[in-house]
């Protein structure tokens, strides 16, 4: 019997500061940066070490889901922004002499201007190298990783000023879209917020919301509200911490280790507010062997 594929995806990062420019003309469709917002980015890069640490710990994710699912799969990595493509990783696949593989992308909700699009790439290529690939659409309500987030709550809350923890609002975020990519039959919203009040329950939380972040730089409105605009309102309303939880992501990258561990903490350092985020999923090994018993159902419909 022959191997399945999994072809592991996730969006992408630069190698270095050498690749900043390359990697935003992809993001922006082929059209280059402004030299401002080239050294926008950049500044965001260096604020964080120069570091860009999505590369490894994709690769660990896809090890980990390899060391889970065994000898009968064959896992590869694709990137939508980044090397190897998308593209690469199907072809990866068939060199591989795999006929049928499932797309696994490394975020939990569902949206046709996301999720969406991974697939839709995956399967364009899979049709142009002769392997059928199914991408697993959602896996927002995946228990373990309900369980990591809860945990993961109770961990963040700990770390507040003690007279604070039990008031804290814990605020859910997951990456904006343009509004005009989400239409009213899109579950990318009604998801993020599942998994949010599915994490309160388990974590017994007073108080939580959720919230969008990281919207691109461009004149159309994207969801909201914006996590930045909800930790200044929470500050004018009388609270003294607040927790975020970015739901929405599996890593900790630059949405992440600028967008809350620099800008928000400020913002709510600025507005008198305690903050703390919870920690990420990266390659955690409860979480990634639950997603290769994903995949292996998802497999079932080769056999």
């Amino acid at each position: 019997m022959s191997r399945v594929g999994v072809l592991v995806m996730a969006y992408g990062t630069p190698q270095d500061r050498a690749g900043i420019e390359a990697y935003y003309t992809d993001i922006r469709r082929g059209r280059p940066p402004s030299p401002e917002q080239l050294a926008d980015l950049t500044a965001r890069y260096d604020a964080i070490g120069g570091t860009f640490p999505l590369r490894a710990i994709t690769e660990a994710q896809a090890a980990a889901l390899q060391r889970a699912l065994g000898d009968d799969y064959v896992v590869t990595i694709g990137l939508k922004h980044a090397a190897p493509t998308i593209e690469d990783g199907v072809a990866a696949l068939a060199a591989s002499d795999v006929a049928d593989a499932v797309g696994l992308v490394l975020a939990p909700h569902y949206s046709g201007a996301s999720v969406g699009e991974y697939a839709r790439r995956a399967s364009a290529a899979g049709e142009d190298n002769g392997v059928t690939v199914e991408t697993v659409e959602h896996w927002h309500l995946l228990p373990e990783y309900l369980e990591l987030l809860a945990a993961a709550v109770d961990e963040a809350r700990a770390t507040l000023p003690e007279g604070t923890r039990a008031e804290a609002e814990v605020v859910f975020t997951a990456h904006s879209l343009p509004e005009r990519a989400v239409p009213p039959e899109d579950p990318y919203p009604d998801q993020v917020r599942a998994t949010a009040e599915a994490v309160a329950t388990l974590a017994d939380l007073l108080r939580w919301s959720t919230a969008w972040q990281s919207a691109g730089r461009t004149p159309d409105p994207w969801l909201g509200p914006d996590v930045l605009d909800v930790i200044r309102v929470r500050a004018e309303e009388g609270a003294e911490a607040v927790v975020v939880c970015a739901c929405g992501f599996t890593a900790d990258h630059l949405e992440v280790a600028y967008d809350l561990d620099i800008e928000a903490r400020r913002v709510a350092t600025e507005a008198g507010l305690a903050f703390a985020r919870t920690r990420s999923v990266n390659a955690d090994p409860t979480v990634m062997t639950a997603l290769a018993d994903l995949v292996r159902e998802r497999a079932a419909r080769f056999r």
